[in-house]
This record gives structure tokens, C-alpha cells and sequence, in this order.
């Protein structure tokens, strides 16, 4: 267990490395025989550059049918889908949109989701919302309970993700946490007693952009719960997975 948790901080630390490296956005050739670049992202916003054909623009990022590009100038706007969908890349090929909207999923800030699976073999429901501090590496809040045959479970975790491959479609990432646990028996002709306790977890997991702005995933936990006599023989070791969907903006 000890060498496990070990070997993902090694993995958080060498994936993080790389976080404050400088973007590397895409960038297109126009091929129309102008490119209209307004102030915001919207047909009713001005236009206030024209870019030529040849020349070569980056984009920065998309939000809804506009794309945040910038020129070889300098200038920063907004250009419309329907015109980026005439420009090239750097092979002359066409450029395929989808890619550019999966640049965004990469680059992502927030993401906000829900899971559902079991703990421990009780059904469990949680919710979660993270920040990307860089592609490799975030941190998310989770609040989960697991009602079962003997006991309900509270628990509250907090936990950081490294992601060795962002880019990937599936993407794998592993995570490891800590947290808040609050168990309640199951009510008995004897008042049953809630106690609370700590724990430490770690996990692996897969997530996919599957559409616009939606992640599907699918992760194990292996959670240990401490005791509140700090026996460690008394400790208890649970497994928990879950799928879900999320959002990211």
C-alpha cells in the first residue's frame, strides 16, 4: 500500500513538471480570399481586421460556433465556424474542426460531474467538481454516500489527478486523496452509534471527451479507513468504483 502511494506522488510530481510550459496552440493557413476577424464572438460584434489569403493564423480557442484566433500580427479576435471551416493545415489539408474542439477538452479548467457504482459492494452516488492547474495535473473536491444493508456512508474527499497523457482519446489518469468519513449503522432496537473517521485513497481511472462539452469516465478507488483508536490492525480496506458523466468549461 505505502509503496503504491509512493509510486503515484512520484508519478504527480514528474507529470507536473511540465506545468507552466507555454501552449502550443494549432495553426491554420487561410484559403479563403479573406478572413473576417471581429472584437467578440458573434456575427453582431464589429469587424475590425481582415487577414488575407497565405496567411497564417493560431487558434487560441473555440466557444460554440467562433473561434478565438490570433494573427501573425498579433491581433487577437474572433472568426466565425463557417469561414474556419475553409482554412488549411500546414499540409494543405482541410482543417478537422472536431480536433481543434478537442484542444479545448486538453486545455480544460473546470469540470463538474456526478458518478454513480458501489463501495465496498453497497450502491454509491457522488459529485464532483475539479481544476486543471495544466493538462497533467489537477485537483477535484468529491462529496459520495453509499447506503447499504448494515451502515450509511458520508464521506468527503479531496484529491489530485496526474494525467500522463491529455491527449490521448482515452485518457488514463491516477489520483490520490484524502478525506472525511461518517458511518451510521443501520438502526437496531439499540441506538447505533455514528462515528467518523479518516482515510487515504488512491485510484486509476479513464476518461473520454465523448461530445462538445461532455466527459464520460470510469474509475477504482482502494480507500483506507483508519480507526479512531489508531490501531493500525484495526484499519479497514475498501475498494470502490464508479462511471459517470461530467461537463468541463
Amino acid at each position: 500500500m505505502r509503496i503504491s502511494v509512493l509510486l503515484i506522488a512520484v508519478s504527480l510530481y514528474l507529470f507536473a513538471s511540465g506545468a507552466f510550459a507555454e501552449d502550443d496552440y494549432q495553426q491554420v493557413e487561410v484559403a479563403d480570399p479573406y478572413l473576417e476577424i471581429h472584437t467578440g464572438p458573434g456575427a453582431g460584434y464589429p469587424v475590425f481586421y481582415v487577414v488575407e489569403r497565405g496567411q497564417v493564423i493560431t487558434i487560441i480557442k473555440s466557444h460554440t460556433d467562433w473561434f478565438k484566433v490570433k494573427t501573425a500580427k498579433g491581433k487577437i479576435g474572433w472568426v466565425a465556424r463557417s469561414q474556419m471551416a475553409q482554412t488549411l493545415s500546414p499540409s494543405g489539408e482541410k482543417v478537422e474542426l472536431i480536433e481543434i474542439t478537442r484542444q479545448e477538452f486538453e486545455e480544460r479548467r473546470w469540470e463538474v460531474g456526478a458518478m454513480g457504482g458501489q463501495l465496498d459492494g453497497a450502491p454509491v452516488l457522488s459529485v464532483y467538481g475539479g481544476y486543471g492547474f495544466t493538462p497533467n495535473l489537477s485537483a477535484e473536491l468529491t462529496l459520495s454516500q453509499s447506503i447499504g444493508n448494515v451502515s450509511s456512508t458520508l464521506y468527503l474527499k479531496g484529491s489530485l489527478l496526474a494525467s500522463p497523457f491529455p491527449d490521448w482519446r482515452f485518457s488514463p489518469y491516477f489520483s490520490i486523496g484524502t478525506g472525511v468519513m461518517e458511518i451510521e449503522p443501520t438502526a437496531t432496537l439499540i441506538q447505533p452509534e455514528t462515528t467518523t473517521h479518516q482515510f487515504s485513497a488512491i485510484g486509476i481511472g479513464i476518461r473520454t471527451h465523448i461530445s462538445q462539452r461532455f466527459i464520460f469516465r470510469v474509475e477504482y478507488n482502494d480507500y483506507v479507513i483508519y480507526s479512531a483508536s489508531n490501531d493500525k490492525d484495526d484499519n479497514e480496506e475498501v475498494g470502490e468504483w464508479k462511471i459517470g458523466f461530467a461537463v468541463f468549461f
